[in-house]
């Protein structure tokens, strides 16, 4: 089992502390863990004291209705009470409580070795990481530890999408133990409340490109029941991932559609068309006229989500995201859209004063009215999102 340096951050500063060394403050979140919590903390403070370090331990509970808070305040844990519920909840509770220069984050059921606490601490201290995230599948899980379905399906296909969207080669984006600075957590700016709050944490780390450490963990069978809705916290880790990578939700599907359907419709516009031994018409023009309509409006939705993201404090301004919309000006996007509007509505007025011309009778131009429709909405399309995008970017600019 090895441990590894995920990405370095050529400006991460080294310790911020001097003399005896960092305080650090343990925080677990509770919720009905009667069985693991003492247990927990009897591991961190052992842990602690060997090293000689100043810390504090954090137990935050989240509506426990088993005696947990008192067995933890018994076991010498400060116990801080949440109401809003959800993990994510309770630990932003605890890190504002939390007094200390480094935080160690785990779960209070005994399935994380708090023994372990140096481990995770020295790449901090000597400064070569800011975050510190263990890897239950670099390291060993025990019979029992986690269901079939998650150790097998669950977790590999949340952490791979984690690494595909997000360019990262993190092995355990969702293994529960974790340490960081508090220069670290500051810049993360989380806000989840939820089991998405460990993608969530992840994610801003890579935005806020810090020194992330992967330490291999065993990973125990838990003390108690567990809490964990399969199926729904999955939902809630796939929503956020999707949410926070626009470029996969929107701009790829837009991009094919869109160039499927502008291929479609270049290729049909002079006429029928013979592939493979058959007649490729009307229908298809159609189809193609839809595939360009709904690409084009992923494509917009996409530059919508981005700005709005870059505004309200979730990303940062990409490259492409800055070129975009120096060039594309909303006098230049009103103009764009204009212009095609324009196009499309002279092809159906000369359309119809064609049909008027023949007396009414069967109209049979339906390429042209499929290319001038087209044409129009992507006009209107592109005029009103222009005006969209400048008002998303008053706040921000």
């Amino acid at each position: 089992m090895q441990e590894s340096d995920l990405r370095t951050d050529p400006t991460s500063p080294g310790p911020a502390w001097k003399g005896e060394g960092p305080r650090v403050s343990v925080v677990l979140p509770c919720l009905d863990e009667a069985e693991g919590v003492a247990i927990c903390i009897e591991k961190a403070r052992h842990a602690l004291e060997e090293m000689g370090l100043d810390y504090e331990i954090l137990v935050v509970d989240n509506g426990s209705s088993d005696g947990s808070p008192e067995i933890a305040s018994e076991a010498g844990a400060r116990v801080i009470h949440e109401r809003r519920r959800g993990y994510g909840s309770a630990y932003l509770r605890g890190f504002q409580e939390a007094t200390g220069d480094i935080l160690v984050m785990g779960d209070a059921d005994d399935t994380y070795d708090f023994l372990d606490i140096p481990r995770f601490l020295a790449p901090l201290i000597d400064g070569r990481a800011t975050f510190v995230i263990g890897s239950r599948f670099a390291g060993r899980i025990e019979a029992g530890a986690m269901p079939w379905s998650h150790r097998y399906i669950g977790n590999p296909i949340l952490s791979g999408m984690l690494r595909l969207l997000f360019s990262t080669s993190v092995s355990d984006s969702h293994c529960g133990m974790r340490a960081f600075t508090r220069e670290a957590i500051q810049r993360m700016q989380l806000r989840t409340t939820g089991m998405e709050f460990a993608s969530e944490m992840v994610v801003n780390a890579l935005r806020e490109r810090l020194a992330i450490h992967e330490i291999p963990i065993v990973y125990h069978p838990r003390k108690g029941e567990s809490k964990l809705n399969g199926m729904s916290d999955a939902w809630r880790h796939i929503r956020f991932l999707l949410l926070f990578s626009p470029s996969y939700l929107f701009r790829l599907p837009g991009l094919l559609l869109a160039a499927l359907g502008a291929a479609t419709m270049v290729a049909l516009a002079g006429g029928p068309l013979e592939v493979f031994g058959r007649v490729w018409d009307h229908h298809t023009l159609l189809f193609g006229s839809l595939a360009l309509v709904l690409g084009y409006n992923l494509f917009i939705f996409d530059t919508l989500a981005k700005v709005f993201s870059v505004g309200a404090g979730f990303a940062r301004e990409d490259r492409w995201l800055g070129v975009g919309l120096r060039i594309f000006t909303l006098e230049r996007g009103l103009l764009l859209g204009l212009g095609l509007f324009a196009f499309g509505l002279g092809l159906e007025i000369k359309i119809t004063w064609d049909w008027l011309q023949t007396g009414g009778g069967p109209l049979s131009a339906v390429r042209g009215v499929a290319i001038g429709m087209t044409s129009m909405v992507l006009g209107a399309q592109t005029a009103f999102a222009s005006f969209l995008v400048s008002l998303l970017l008053m706040k921000h600019r």
